[in-house]
């Protein structure tokens, strides 16, 4: 990264902290001119961000992420709600098993203390 990069990045942090101690110092205003503010800059630090090279190889990570994504054959509600009860009668199976266990050992313990 050479030092054009590193300065974009430390323009980019500085107008984020820039945008949120304006919110801070405009108390006086109303809350939509301070969210406004920090609205505005957010986006000039990312536009900063964006425009240098780690910024450039980020948002190609991301495309690219979202292609993977697009890829993704997502299950059908039905897939999805048989999936889901086999979750849920699992979960009630084993917390009764747990639940023998813990009695057993309660009924054990308290036999052995007593």
């Amino acid at each position: 990264m050479d030092w054009l990069d590193r300065v974009k990045l430390i323009l980019a942090v500085l107008l984020a902290a820039g945008g949120v101690v304006a919110y801070y110092v405009l108390a006086d205003y109303s809350d939509l001119v301070r969210v406004l503010a920090v609205v505005v800059a957010i986006i000039l630090a990312l536009g900063v961000a964006l425009s240098s090279q780690p910024g450039q190889s980020a948002w190609a990570f991301v495309r690219a992420a979202d292609r993977e994504v697009r890829k993704v054959v997502w299950p059908s509600r039905r897939e999805t709600i048989q999936t889901t009860m086999i979750v849920v009668v699992m979960v009630v199976i084993v917390g009764f098993c747990l639940w023998l266990i813990d009695m057993g050992l309660v009924a054990a313990l308290s036999k052995l203390t007593s």
